[in-house]
């Protein structure tokens, strides 16, 4: 029995092609965020069971979603994600008789409406396909989750499509989210931001995302996404230099 969990908030736009991507599953949920849209009319409209849970993080939602389950395996799939037949036969396949408790899937990322081969952008593999009793994930990653498996993992060649970051406004406010929570991690990690972190650190991840994941394959839209997130990782050491300042004046308060 396989199961596709659908994590949503306010998601009326995207679910409806997510969910008829899913329909072979067994059972399908909608484990919803206490949603103000037609998210959860939309779900019951195309089968899906729906849970509401106040949202608290994206780690605490997945494990409360994996105990609410009945099947043996797991899918997690994103409202703004599709699953293409290719990889329905490849998941049937491999649960039949799976020795790896938990599978890698790639995805097919999709940028201001260009599928990105580069840039770091393919194969992103993620852990989503998960055997219940055999994973769970770490409490303390809010963002960016991380599955602890009791067990081996492998990794599936069909991709999902990720209908990712339609506009550049929407991948900025993401990036400043990201920016935040990563910042918080390197402070409580004792890390120091250094001037020449201001420099470096953007201009490495440029180099790294441009040159060496091969970024310039893409022309423009990768020097651009090149760009964009070497600027981001300017954002995060600003983020974690006002941090410092911050604790630091209420520690002489």
């Amino acid at each position: 029995m396989l199961a596709a969990i659908v994590l949503t908030l306010n998601e009326e736009q995207k679910l409806p092609k997510c969910l008829t991507s899913l329909t072979w599953v067994d059972e399908l949920l909608v484990f919803d965020s206490c949603s103000s849209d037609r998210t959860c009319d939309i779900a019951r409209e195309h089968g899906a069971r729906v849970i509401q849970l106040p949202f608290d993080n994206y780690a605490a939602q997945r494990n409360a979603a994996l105990q609410a389950v009945q099947s043996d395996w797991v899918f997690f799939v994103d409202a703004d994600e599709r699953a293409s037949p290719d990889l329905e036969r490849e998941i049937r396949n491999v649960i039949r008789d799976s020795v790896p408790v938990g599978w890698w899937v790639p995805r097919h990322n999709y940028i201001f409406g260009k599928l990105t081969l580069n840039a770091g952008w393919y194969p992103d593999y993620q852990l989503r396909l998960l055997r219940i009793g055999y994973a769970q994930y770490e409490p303390e990653r809010h963002v960016h989750e991380l599955v602890k498996l009791r067990g081996s993992s492998g990794y599936l060649k069909h991709p999902l499509v990720h209908l990712n970051y339609t506009t550049v406004r929407e991948f900025i406010e993401r990036q400043h989210s990201y920016a935040h929570y990563d910042a918080s991690i390197l402070y409580r990690n004792d890390q120091i931001a250094h001037w020449h972190n201001f420099v470096m650190q953007p201009l490495r991840q440029f180099c790294w995302r441009f040159v060496s994941l091969h970024g310039w394959r893409d022309g423009w839209h990768g020097l651009m996404l090149s760009a964009l997130m070497g600027y981001f990782q300017f954002k995060v050491y600003r983020e974690l230099l006002e941090l410092q300042r911050t604790n630091a004046i209420k520690g002489h308060i």
